[in-house]
């Protein structure tokens, strides 16, 4: 299909509206939980959007080594959020992005063969890893609605109305907005709430005016990268859930564009996905995977050539330059952002859910693998304390709920696969951004 650059660049702006609340959001909900300044928390803003569209341009060229030459945009998954909270919770921010280049080093290494290791990962591990990431997920946001951890006047009712006027928006317009108004409800909801607690007297401007109108981005902003075995371990399961995931999205697209996908392009498209993962440690943003709102654009609009895409990874990267639009976002009061991640990470846990159901849970080693994964997993995020006194190498596989969780579910179906009952793996459909 032929299409005018005008219209190529109001389809790219159309796919960038779809995604950004899922791009913004992402770093407002990480930095402000491991204490980001307001200056901060918009170069973390802005080095995401700018990241977002260099890993959306990594994946959508073609070369020899990356890009699975589909029209895809990138950008940072959720189930990297509660991971990356309790990394620079424990370890410092600088630990984040240790993480993140080495998690991205392995998944280089790893994106040729892949396929034959996504075995280890069928609906019943897969579903408990995504379900325990969504679940732990939820105390952050209830903490915002209340108005943030510590905050004097915590459970105002102008907070929880301004919650709730954002979580009644967010159903309306799934009830009865159209098919692209859906796919951007989250921000049109974000826009109208925070445009109501500016009404209310709740939100000073004054940031956007002293903002300066261009930055240059800039590599180890927050300081040299610092590895930790736990960190690392961490963001890696994160980032093979995302291949696995990543793997149904490129199957789907590739339907969509009448495309055959041999190994070879999702393997570039793996590398495509590590490469941004490495650039975003040293640039100090996020891991980034395929957003599934965006192909439900291509299948909407029909377009499916890839200069659309590349105009929506140019105006990413644009606005990544511009601090003032970042220090906007950060103004977004706690109670809308709250009431916006409660659907979000619910939805997270319900992809988590919907994963499960695929499980036949007639067998009795799924129930036990589940139960147990879960029960571990969320043991340890709500009571930490219990695996303080574990020796430091034992710890690196407990410090985390997620790794604990993540590997009680391997070690499970492992031991039921040796024993000869194993559940057959298949490549998940269902998205989690």
């Amino acid at each position: 299909m032929r299409l005018s650059n005008f219209k190529a660049a109001s389809l790219g702006l159309q796919h960038v509206l779809a995604m950004y609340t899922g791009a913004a959001v992402v770093p407002l909900i990480v930095g402000s939980a491991i204490g980001l300044s307001g200056e901060e928390l918009a170069y973390l803003v802005a080095i995401d959007l700018f990241m977002c569209g260099v890993a959306t341009l990594l994946q959508v060229l073609v070369t020899k080594y990356t890009g699975v030459g589909l029209p895809v945009v990138l950008g940072c998954t959720f189930t990297a959020v509660g991971p990356m909270i309790a990394i620079g919770s424990l370890q410092g921010i600088t630990a984040i992005y240790g993480a993140l280049i080495a998690s991205g080093l392995i998944i280089l290494v790893i994106s040729g063969w892949f396929s034959k290791i996504a075995v280890l990962f069928p609906p019943v591990v897969l579903g408990s890893v995504v379900t325990i990431i969504g679940i732990s997920l939820i105390p952050a946001a209830i903490n915002d609605i209340g108005g943030g951890q510590g905050a004097k006047d915590f459970g105002d009712a102008r907070y929880l109305g301004l919650a709730g006027l954002t979580i009644v928006l967010i159903l309306i317009l799934n009830r009865y907005g159209t098919v692209f108004s859906k796919a951007a409800a989250v921000l049109i909801a974000v826009m109208i709430s925070t445009l109501v607690a500016f009404g209310m007297g709740m939100i000073d401007f004054s940031p956007v005016a002293e903002a300066s109108w261009f930055q240059m981005v800039t590599p180890f902003y927050f300081g040299v990268p610092t590895f930790n075995a736990t960190a690392i371990l961490t963001m890696t399961l994160v980032g093979l859930v995302s291949m696995v995931e990543s793997t149904g999205v490129f199957l789907t697209l590739g339907e969509i564009t009448d495309r055959r996908l041999t190994d070879k392009d999702l393997a570039r498209g793996y590398r495509a996905e590590g490469v941004a993962t490495i650039v975003g440690g040293i640039f100090n943003s996020f891991p980034y995977t395929t957003y599934s709102q965006n192909v439900g654009l291509v299948q909407l609009t029909g377009v499916k050539t890839r200069k659309v895409i590349l105009f929506a990874g140019g105006f990413l990267i644009l606005l990544g330059f511009l601090p003032k639009v970042a220090t906007f976002t950060t103004l977004i009061p706690k109670p809308v952002l709250g009431g916006a991640m409660l659907i979000m990470f619910g939805t997270v846990a319900a992809s988590g859910i919907r994963i499960l159901s695929r499980v036949d849970f007639s067998k009795n080693e799924h129930v036990i693998t589940v139960a147990l994964a879960l029960g571990i997993g969320l043991g340890i995020s709500m009571n930490p304390e219990i695996v303080a006194g574990l020796p430091s190498q034992i710890r690196v596989l407990t410090d985390s709920p997620i790794v604990a969780g993540s590997l009680t579910a391997l070690l499970l179906n492992g031991i039921f696969r040796l024993t000869g009952k194993s559940e057959t793996a298949d490549v998940p459909l269902a998205k989690v951004d």
